[in-house]
């Protein structure tokens, strides 16, 4: 294995998905892992309600900032608002394949113009001291991912980019929907081993259609970390296992309902801050998959942890539905 660090193994940027309560929730199960926002565009971070969008709780670190967008003055700006705010790091989304950046011309657009790329990783280098990284995928539509990724990585590298995150298959922009780009085309985790060869001294990270910590054990024999996108969010059970199983640490609770207890306090505050529960439970539907209760459980946060009124009474009640016996040990 390489060496540990926050990079080692990281929890993907997913849109609608990791908001500030998914992640302090996430943290619950690893104290590890380095954590990521959802993408925020460089308009809605210059121009938009800062506090809201940016504010993030100090339990979340490490905690990594996304952003989107293509002209360097403004991301180099918004890298400086978001180390103002306290983030750890500052990621450039260079992989999105939505409709949403398609019409802005950044995401996975930026793979077809790699020299940008570079001089957007180098106007933040220049404006901020925490780690700049890049997320990309292998390339868009019908580029050779062999030339492509080689000449993004390359350009990337030279402007000074930490760590080069790569998503394992190509962002085809043309003719498919971003969800038919989630199991099409097929994943190549050859290239970014091939990468990583290429270019020993770069810290390399690998994405897509992971599935455990399994897999992820196996993918860092080839590179230097590992990124859970929708496994970590549709099964976080198996974040209970990212501390032990990889950074030879104790995780922070023994299991899935003493991690969602640990969160009342943290309901409380945001209770009184006017945040209504299901912002919060909506992180943990999945959070017993597979376990006897689990379907009960789904069925008293869909019914009543969306109530205007709802506190942790409800929730404390959705987790007498399942036995404290039943959430240990649960497979990673």
């Amino acid at each position: 294995m390489n060496r540990l660090s926050p990079t080692t193994f990281s929890v993907a940027p997913m849109m609608d998905w990791t908001d500030r309560h998914c992640r302090v929730f996430h943290r619950a199960l690893t104290r590890r892992a380095l954590v990521y926002t959802e993408m925020l565009t460089t308009g809605a971070v210059i121009r938009g309600d800062r506090e809201r969008l940016l504010g993030f709780d100090a339990c979340e670190h490490p905690v990594a900032l996304q952003l989107g967008g293509s002209n360097p003055r403004d991301l180099a700006e918004s890298a400086k608002i978001g180390e103002s705010f306290g983030y750890d790091e500052i990621n450039l989304n260079v992989g999105c394949p939505s409709d949403r950046v398609q019409d802005g011309r950044f995401g996975a657009c930026l793979m077809m113009v790699p020299q940008l790329v570079g001089d957007c990783v180098a106007a933040m280098k220049a404006a901020v001291r925490v780690p700049v990284t890049v997320k990309c995928r292998i390339g868009v539509d019908n580029q050779d991912p062999e030339q492509a990724l080689d000449v993004l990585a390359r350009s990337v590298v030279a402007a000074g980019a930490d760590v080069l995150i790569v998503h394992a298959r190509k962002a085809w922009l043309d003719g498919l929907s971003p969800k038919q780009n989630r199991d099409i085309p097929p994943l190549d985790y050859g290239r970014v081993y091939r990468l990583k060869a290429a270019m020993p001294d770069v810290t390399i990270s690998i994405n897509g259609g992971i599935a455990s910590i399994a897999q992820a054990k196996d993918h860092l024999r080839h590179v230097d970390g590992v990124m859970l996108g929708r496994a970590a969010y549709h099964e976080p059970w198996r974040l209970l296992a990212v501390d032990p199983d990889l950074f030879g640490a104790s995780a922070p609770h023994a299991s899935m309902h003493e991690a969602i207890e640990s969160m009342y306090p943290y309901i409380e505050r945001e209770r009184t801050r006017g945040t209504r529960l299901h912002a919060i439970t909506r992180h943990m539907v999945g959070a017993f998959h597979g376990v006897a209760g689990a379907r009960a459980f789904r069925r008293a946060l869909a019914e009543n942890c969306v109530k205007a009124d709802a506190g942790v009474e409800q929730l404390r009640n959705a987790l007498k539905l399942i036995a404290p016996a039943e959430t240990e040990g649960a497979a990673a």
